[in-house]
């Protein structure tokens, strides 16, 4: 029995690590898997990203993130997390994928594409970086469209289209706009929407000094290796193009949680059960930490107001091992 784990955490990101330390602190065997890299969404995230938030509100464990900066960016964040892992010495393994999770009596069984564990309690801890957003227009699957936007310079002098109205479409739109490329915004609201304060004026600016074309209440139609087809209020136009960046969100894998049995709602948010207060999902002893707690609201959970999750879970398995210890079964 030695070898059965008190909790197994699904996905090394910011919420998955803090479930670690809450185990560790608490003196629960566990263990963390992702299949990806270390706090894989951030290393996947544009290589000059800046958080909207303050390094403090992205700490975890109560261990202190240091930043030169008022908001940390994308390389300051992996080097905190990877200092977190490092200091603490917390049980991590990488690039190995969870492929099926079932219930053997009191525990389950997890295989993944490098072996089989035994725990007690599971935690759900993946982001929802993984699966984009997709448009579901011709030419969608061409390789000059991109759902993932990293660095600039590739787009030098290139005819780039930015789909979308939010921070992921601005900083697209104004870098690879400085770096030389020709940029067009297309947006499907009259406006456009959530973007960092410090960003958004720029956005407008050259947009109204007609640096970057933005097409309002406007959206791709159809996409050719030379061109691209977009509906506006004016009617359809057709404009030369090299590449797409359709920043258009993401969204979780809901398919792993079906396939375990954890239950969706019904409707078009898919918010997976479980109690707000000790994030217990319908299967008993596996729980949610994390964006996947917002099912299709990806805007809902972030790592500085869900990293409380992992105290609420590990309180609660401790004090079910404190029960069971006080009142075991005869």
């Amino acid at each position: 029995m030695d070898n059965i784990l008190d909790i197994f955490i699904i996905g090394a990101g910011p919420i998955g690590l803090a479930c670690g330390l809450e185990a560790q602190r608490a003196g629960l065997s566990y263990l963390i898997i992702d299949k990806g890299t270390l706090v894989n969404s951030i290393y996947h995230y544009p290589l000059n990203m800046t958080f909207f938030s303050t390094s403090d509100r992205l700490e975890i464990g109560g261990i202190p993130f240091v930043s030169i900066h008022p908001k940390p960016n994308r390389m300051e964040a992996m080097e905190y997390y990877r200092r977190v892992a490092d200091s603490q010495q917390l049980k991590v393994q990488l690039f190995e994928e969870v492929r099926h999770l079932e219930q053997e009596g009191e525990l389950y069984r997890i295989s993944t594409s490098k072996g089989t564990y035994m725990a007690r309690h599971v935690i759900i801890a993946v982001g929802f970086y993984g699966l984009p957003n997709m448009l579901h227009i011709p030419g969608e699957d061409l390789p000059k469209v991109r759902h993932y936007y990293f660095d600039p310079h590739y787009y030098f002098r290139q005819k780039v289209v930015v789909i979308g109205a939010n921070n992921s479409s601005a900083d697209a739109g104004l870098e690879t706009w400085r770096k030389g490329a020709d940029v067009t915004l297309v947006v499907r609201q009259p406006t456009l929407g959530s973007i960092k304060y410090w960003t958004k004026p720029d956005l407008e600016n050259r947009i109204k000094e007609g640096s970057i074309k933005c097409y309002f209440s406007s959206s791709l139609t159809e996409i050719r290796e030379r061109e691209v087809d977009i509906q506006t209020p004016e009617g359809k136009i057709t404009i030369e193009n090299d590449f797409v960046l359709a920043m258009t969100g993401y969204q979780p894998d809901f398919s792993f949680l079906q396939k375990i049995g954890v239950r969706l709602s019904d409707d078009e948010k898919c918010y997976p059960q479980h109690d707000p207060e000790t994030m217990e999902t319908n299967l008993p002893h596996v729980y949610l930490a994390g964006v996947i707690c917002g099912g299709m609201d990806t805007h809902v959970w972030f790592i500085e107001n869900s990293r409380e999750h992992a105290v609420k879970i590990v309180k609660h398995i401790a004090r079910k091992a404190r029960a069971e210890e006080q009142h075991p079964q005869i």
